[in-house]
C-alpha cells in the first residue's frame, strides 16, 4: 500500500466524481458498490451554478450537455386532468447560463465512463469492518476480501453504512415530507413535458423525456411521521384525481420504487480519523433542494483538490474541504428547508393563488423579472462558493 491508495464507497454520483479527480491528481482510488452493476434508472436531476464549473475542469460538460433533457413545458392541471396554465420549462425553472438538467442515470454513466479506464470498481461488494491504524486502514469487505488503504471515503448516500461505522447512529432531520418516484409506461404522451396535479398536503408529477421513453411519476404528500411503509404512503393519495389511481397501482406492482423522507444530514464535522465523507452522506439537503447532485459535485472537486494540495496530509485536507464546503452547504440546506415547505402544497386558498399565479404568469409583461425574483435565492445558494484552482493533468 502507498499513502495514495483511496477506497470510496458508492458508485453513484458523488463516488465517480471524486474517482475521476483524485486519479488526475495522481492518487490510486478503488471504488466499491454494494450493487451488482452500476445502478441505473433514477430521476432529472439539476447541476448549477459552481457545479458547472466543475463539470467543464472536469472535461464531462459537453458530454452532460449533450444528455440534457430539453424539457419544453410545465403543465399544471386539475382533478379531471383539465388544464389550467401550460408554461415555458426554462422560464419556469429559472436556468441560467450553462445550467443542465439531465436524468441523473445518464450523468452516473458519463462519470462512469470516463474513470473505467483507469479506476478499481468492486461491483457487488461492501466494507464489513474497518480498523484504522497509524498508516492506513484495514478494510475487510463483505466478500472476505481483506485490504489496506491510506484513506476511506464514504460517497454512500443519505443512509450511508460508512457513516453508520465511524459516526454510530445519526438522526435525520425530518422536514414533514415524503416523497416516492418510480417508472409508469408513458400512456400519457409526455414529450420534454413535465404535468403537476396537487391537492392539499399532496402533490403529483409525472414527466417523460421522449414519446418512447417511460414517464417518471413522482408522488409527494405530508405527514407528520418520518417513517411510511409503502402502503401507508399509498394510501395517503386515496381519493385523489387525474391519473393517481393508476399511478398507485403501478407503483404497488412494481419492484422499483424509490420512497424516501424529506430529510437532511447535519453534521457537526464530516470525517474521523481517516474516513471522510462526501456528498448526500455528509450532508444531504433533501430532495426538496435539487441541489444535492450539484453539491456532490462541488465536494468532490474540493476533497480531491485538498488532498492533492496536502500532499497526502489527510488531517490537513480534511480541514481544508470543510472550511472551504461548509458555507456553500450551510446556503444549500437552508435552501432545502425553505423548498420542502414549498414541495408540500398548502390549503385550498393557498393553491388556488399559486394556480392563478400560473395561469397569468405567461401574460404578465413582467415574467422573466418575476421568475428571477422567485428563483434567486436557488441561484445564491448554487454559486455560494468560490472554486479554487488546484493543478492537475489535462482531461484526457
Amino acid at each position: 500500500m502507498t499513502q495514495r491508495e483511496v477506497l470510496i464507497s458508492g458508485a453513484g454520483m458523488a463516488g465517480p466524481a471524486l474517482a475521476h479527480q483524485l486519479h488526475r491528481h495522481g492518487f490510486v482510488p478503488t471504488v466499491v458498490e454494494r450493487a451488482p452493476v452500476l445502478r441505473d434508472g433514477g430521476y432529472k436531476v439539476d447541476i448549477r451554478g459552481a457545479a458547472i464549473e466543475v463539470l467543464k475542469r472536469m472535461g464531462v460538460f459537453e458530454a452532460a450537455r449533450a444528455v440534457d433533457t430539453g424539457m419544453r413545458h410545465v403543465t399544471y392541471v386539475k382533478r379531471d386532468g383539465g388544464r389550467i396554465a401550460r408554461l415555458d420549462a426554462d422560464l419556469l425553472m429559472g436556468r441560467r447560463n450553462d445550467d443542465l438538467e439531465v436524468m441523473r442515470t445518464d450523468l452516473t454513466r458519463i462519470l462512469y465512463d470516463a474513470t473505467a479506464a483507469d479506476v478499481e470498481y468492486v461491483f457487488g461488494d461492501a466494507i464489513a469492518s474497518m480498523t484504522e491504524g497509524p498508516d492506513g486502514v484495514d478494510v475487510i469487505f463483505e466478500s472476505g476480501a481483506a485490504r489496506r488503504f491510506a484513506l476511506v471515503v464514504g460517497a454512500d448516500g443519505v443512509h450511508s453504512a460508512t457513516r453508520r461505522k465511524v459516526m454510530g447512529e445519526v438522526p435525520l432531520r425530518y422536514l414533514g415530507g415524503h416523497i416516492s418516484i418510480f417508472d409508469v409506461p408513458n400512456g400519457l404522451g409526455l414529450d420534454r413535458e413535465e404535468v403537476f396535479y396537487t391537492e392539499p398536503g399532496r402533490m403529483v408529477f409525472a414527466y417523460s423525456t421522449g414519446p418512447s421513453a417511460p414517464a417518471k411519476v413522482g408522488l409527494v404528500c405530508g405527514s407528520p411521521s418520518p417513517v411510511l411503509d409503502r402502503e401507508s404512503f399509498a394510501e395517503q393519495f386515496t381519493g385523489l384525481g387525474w391519473r393517481v389511481p393508476d399511478f398507485l397501482a403501478a407503483m404497488r406492482a412494481s419492484e422499483n420504487v424509490y420512497l424516501d423522507s424529506l430529510s437532511q444530514i447535519e453534521l457537526p464535522r464530516w470525517s474521523a480519523g481517516r474516513v471522510v465523507l462526501l456528498g448526500d452522506a455528509a450532508h444531504c439537503p433533501s430532495p426538496a433542494a435539487g441541489q444535492g447532485t450539484s453539491m456532490a459535485l462541488v465536494g468532490a472537486y474540493a476533497l480531491a483538490g485538498e488532498l492533492a494540495a496536502a500532499g497526502g496530509d489527510h488531517r490537513t485536507a480534511f480541514d481544508r474541504y470543510e472550511t472551504l464546503l461548509r458555507p456553500f452547504v450551510e446556503k444549500n440546506l437552508a435552501f432545502g428547508r425553505k423548498m420542502a415547505g414549498d414541495m408540500v402544497p398548502g390549503g385550498r386558498f393557498a393553491l388556488a393563488f399559486r394556480n392563478y399565479g400560473m395561469r397569468t404568469l405567461k401574460y404578465h409583461p413582467l415574467k422573466r423579472q418575476i421568475v428571477e425574483k422567485v428563483t434567486q435565492p436557488l441561484h445564491v445558494a448554487a454559486n455560494a462558493i468560490e472554486l479554487p484552482s488546484y493543478p492537475m493533468a489535462p482531461a484526457v
